[in-house]
């Protein structure tokens, strides 16, 4: 027994000095540094990023085009208050409301609960885009993360956060603004070469979904939908088994809702394409020449990061090949139409500041100099455009919906906006069914050589339009809205009929054409 013992007490000591091996797999490991989170300032990238986007919202106060009202919140208030106007585009049925319903949903959740106020109507829809746009951000840096260096993740993020045409755009109620936050979370599901992150059930949703909500969101994945297809092994099993049921699916239930809205059967995806880019309806509203994306477009909407891009272009290795094809063919397709637009190539934005990081990511001695300069650079024009360069459509709203509160203004308040056609928000800003009129600009879409819009009659003869439109006391507007450089023209007008001015709102310090850099309110009257 006492040998058994001793033994036992030899083992026992030989087993403490025994020391298991560490495991390198990171499979083991229970170290929390890799991979590091990123931090702001103590803060966690996500929380950051939700705070800074909601700042970004609070700060952007101005307008960009009229889509962002025009197509999805003019939509959604007459959808659920039944009044309203809807532009040529959705009698044509081109457009989808997919994208309005969602922010029908928020208004009738506000109308049940008793707080539908004219300022939740605007604000809530924007908080939720901005909300968005920083689940994207946050998704695209997890992305980098795994597909790149820490270092390279952590300057992709920098970069993003502070673009300015980013920052001025992804509050909006846009469906450019959703069809980039889709795109770049499609991104993040999509199988890039190295990426341990990819899903292909959910970046064909996501994907898909964007086709829905904005069909143009196609032009930006055919390079990517291609790479993906070539890749893969059994190609059929792709083709029969993930994208034909996601995209039957998506189409089904997207026609269902458009069908339902619409109270007839309605394929929106094609009319969208059959009259933007089949006929070109949409050249009526200005045309540019082919280069205008390359010389103009895309370097407006990179801005100060150029420099950085044109760098970690040159860096790029064959695995970034992908989405340096995808931005080449992006800005190539939509340069040959004639509309176009800075919005049109913000999707690609995000694929852009991924070089971006990587040149920022590759600086050593210059890099927090490069840093720093960036962010000035950035700073002005996110600040100067949000909060004011063309600011008055939007201030002049806020002054006329004080008119919802006068008791019985329905029945003799009418306003005569006297811009060009869809310069302001309507109902969805002021949220009372007041009487108005607006000058209207749709195309002609029956081939007529000679025809020529309400607005450019308007434009080319004030006084003819107004005393013919108003030929008497009893058919005058109480208030009338206009630019500062129609004052002149019209002021005859304007004494005759006794209207006094009661109010100059600042619009934009750089007025061009039919746009002043003032908007003035005209009443007849006890005025506002």
């Amino acid at each position: 027994m006492e040998k058994i013992r001793e033994r036992f007490k030899q083992n026992k000591s030989s087993c403490e000095s025994v020391r298991l091996r560490k495991r390198s797999s990171i499979l083991y490991s229970t170290d929390d540094r890799r991979p590091q989170t990123l931090e702001f300032f103590g803060i966690s990238v996500s929380v950051f990023t939700v705070i800074f986007r909601l700042l970004n919202c609070l700060l952007v106060q101005t307008s960009f085009v009229p889509d962002e009202y025009w197509q999805s919140l003019e939509i959604s208030h007459r959808m659920v208050f039944s009044y309203g106007y809807e532009t040529w585009e959705w009698k044509e049925g081109i457009r989808g409301y997919s994208y309005p319903l969602l922010f029908a949903l928020m208004y009738k959740l506000l109308d049940l609960m008793n707080y539908d106020t004219a300022y939740l109507l605007v604000f809530l829809p924007r908080v939720f885009q901005a909300l968005l746009a920083a689940y994207a951000d946050v998704k695209l840096y997890h992305l980098i993360l795994q597909w790149e260096t820490p270092d390279v993740a952590k300057w992709t993020c920098f970069c993003q956060l502070c673009s300015w045409f980013t920052w001025y755009c992804c509050s909006r109620t846009l469906t450019n603004t959703m069809e980039t936050v889709l795109s770049t979370l499609a991104l993040c599901f999509y199988p890039l070469p190295g990426s341990k992150m990819h899903n292909s059930w959910k970046y064909l949703c996501l994907v898909s979904l964007a086709v829905v909500i904005r069909p143009t969101a196609l032009i930006v994945w055919l390079p990517l939908l291609f790479y993906h297809f070539c890749g893969e092994q059994n190609k059929l099993k792709f083709i029969t088994q993930r994208c034909i049921p996601i995209v039957a699916l998506a189409l089904a239930v997207s026609t269902l809702i458009d069908s339902v809205f619409y109270g007839k059967w309605i394929f929106v995806q094609w009319n969208f394409l059959k009259f933007n880019v089949l006929h070109n309806v949409a050249e009526f509203y200005g045309a540019h020449p082919w280069h205008w994306y390359f010389t103009q477009g895309l370097l407006v909407v990179i801005g100060p990061h150029l420099p950085f891009f044109m760098h970690g272009c040159s860096l790029a290795t064959k695995k970034h090949r992908i989405l340096l094809i995808t931005i080449l063919w992006t800005t190539a397709i939509y340069s040959l139409l004639a509309h176009k637009e800075f919005r049109f190539i913000y999707p690609v934005l995000p694929f852009c500041m991924i070089f971006c990081g990587i040149s920022l990511a590759k600086l050593q001695a210059w890099r927090k100099t490069a840093a720093g300069a960036l962010l000035v650079l950035n700073l002005f024009p996110a600040l100067y455009t949000g909060l004011i360069h063309q600011r008055g459509t939007l201030d002049v709203m806020h002054d006329l919906q004080r008119l919802c509160d006068i008791s019985d203004s329905q029945n003799s308040t009418e306003l005569l906006f006297l811009m060009p056609c869809h310069s302001t928000p309507l109902y969805s800003h002021l949220h009372c069914p007041l009487k108005l009129r607006f000058l209207e600009c749709p195309p002609d879409l029956t081939g007529n050589e000679e025809y020529v819009d309400e607005a450019a009659v308007f434009f080319s003869n004030p006084l003819h339009w107004l005393k013919t439109s108003f030929p008497s006391q009893s058919t005058l507007p109480s208030h009338i809205v206009l630019f500062d450089f129609l004052e002149k023209e019209i002021a005859a007008f304007l004494e005759e009929n006794r209207f006094t001015k009661q109010a100059e709102l600042f619009h934009t310090h750089f007025p061009e054409g039919r746009v002043g850099k003032n908007i003035l309110i005209y009443t007849r009257g006890s005025g506002l």
